[in-house]
């Protein structure tokens, strides 16, 4: 551990700092290492380092938002709760995260895996590139990841213990809470959308009393039901593929929240790229098995979280939670698969309201997304944000009446195909 004042790090000043910690993995001297920073999100510093023997990344917390500037101040100790999530998830999931190679608190910095020449998915979105095996590798992340950190699977000191620990991650929740379930439904200061071709239907969401309550009943669950570690951010800008391999990064928004907060989230990011292809196209239908093939991911992840997930409840279920004791053991099995069954419904329907918030946020918050923000010609970016916002609406406010993906699909097709969307 460091215990030198915090001071964040250059491309000119990170061989010197961390040369003696990263000269066994890289080579000497530091002075020959190639050092870029790369970080293109929104809170924190991102560098690739190289050296004769091999690569990697370092990634310092800013004291404030990146993307906002030094008048939104932030903890530094979010960098621990990463480096925590991070060998939480590691264990859980074997080989779904890069390697932590080191981790310095007081500098708030963690050195990790270079993942190379693994690609931010969402850029291949975007791109229109397909991955194999996608949906089943991040469906059983997800399974894993949930199931096994949460009283299902955890010894209860263990678990409640982990519980204290990342309840005091509360500055990226509270980014969570307000940007993800509040700003996007009333004219908050640093909400941002595509206008005025949106105006109207900005207005007509934030008047939207059903979507309200909608909102404000997935927060009360995101903040009062700690049912398992979530990583917190996942969408497909936290996710680097390359050649049928998928590797989940930066969960250092991870808290324990309901099961399907994670599972909602990613799914949103695959529906809204769905929604995107059309302002990509050169010529109309270009990228129509490519738009159809984000549909199908956003299903598989779904139906591999739900059959991983089953498997872990009848081979590793020995929480606290539904135990054996009371079903298998007294040769109540059925009882056992009813009450699995009736938890996945649980999971599904909170799903795909997150699904729906997170499409709102994504379109008429802060933040935003490179699919549709790199559509130039505003009228086509605006046509296809709007058709996800319907979808969205759609999702939160009737996610206790969908039967199952195809009804999901259905409607997203129909609101691509319809004239103006």
């Amino acid at each position: 551990m460091s215990e030198a004042p915090y001071r964040a790090l250059s491309v000119d000043s990170l061989p010197q700092r961390l040369g003696a910690t990263l000269r066994d993995r890289l080579g000497s001297p530091p002075e020959s290492w190639r050092v870029r920073e790369v970080g293109d999100g929104n809170l924190n510093l991102v560098f690739i380092v190289e050296g004769e023997q091999g690569g990697v990344v370092v990634k310092q917390a800013l004291p404030y938002v990146r993307l906002v500037g030094e008048s939104w101040p932030l903890p530094l100790k979010r960098s621990f709760f990463e480096y925590n999530a991070l060998t939480r998830q590691a264990a859980r999931d074997p080989g779904r995260v890069p390697a932590v190679f080191h981790f310095d608190e007081a500098q708030a910095l963690v050195v990790m895996e270079y993942l190379s020449p693994h690609k931010i998915l969402r850029r291949d979105l975007e791109a229109g590139v397909k991955h194999d095996g996608l949906a089943g590798q991040l469906g059983n992340f997800l399974a894993r990841t949930l199931f096994r950190g949460s009283d299902l699977s955890m010894k209860t000191p263990e678990r409640k213990a982990d519980v204290a620990l990342f309840s005091d991650n509360v500055a990226l929740c509270d980014i969570t809470e307000q940007l993800v379930f509040t700003d996007p439904y009333y004219a908050a200061a640093m909400n941002r959308h595509t206008s005025p071709q949106l105006d109207a239907i900005a207005a007509e969401l934030r008047a939207d009393v059903d979507l309200k309550v909608a909102a404000q009943q997935l927060k009360l669950k995101y903040c009062n039901h700690a049912e398992t570690l979530l990583h917190g951010d996942l969408h497909t800008g936290s996710i680097m593929a390359h050649d049928g391999d998928a590797r989940v990064i930066d969960p250092e928004f991870a808290s324990y929240g309901p099961f399907g907060f994670d599972v909602g989230m990613l799914i949103a990011n695959f529906l809204m790229a769905y929604f995107a292809q059309s302002g990509h196209e050169r010529a109309p239908g270009e990228r129509d098995d490519f738009r159809l093939w984000t549909l199908d991911v956003a299903e598989g992840v779904w139906t591999r979280f739900r059959d991983e997930f089953s498997h872990l409840w009848r081979t590793e279920r020995t929480g606290i939670l539904f135990p054996a004791a009371l079903y298998e053991e007294q040769g109540h099995g059925l009882a056992a698969e009813q009450a699995l069954a009736g938890l996945l419904q649980d999971i599904w329907v909170d799903a795909l309201g997150f699904a729906g918030v997170e499409m709102h946020r994504r379109i008429l918050g802060l933040a935003h997304i490179a699919e549709f923000e790199h559509i130039e010609d505003t009228d086509r970016r605006a046509a296809c944000e709007a058709k996800a916002l319907r979808l969205g609406r759609w999702l939160a406010v009737n996610r206790g009446r969908v039967l199952g993906f195809a009804d999901v699909r259905a409607v997203a097709v129909r609101l691509e195909t319809e004239a103006g969307g």
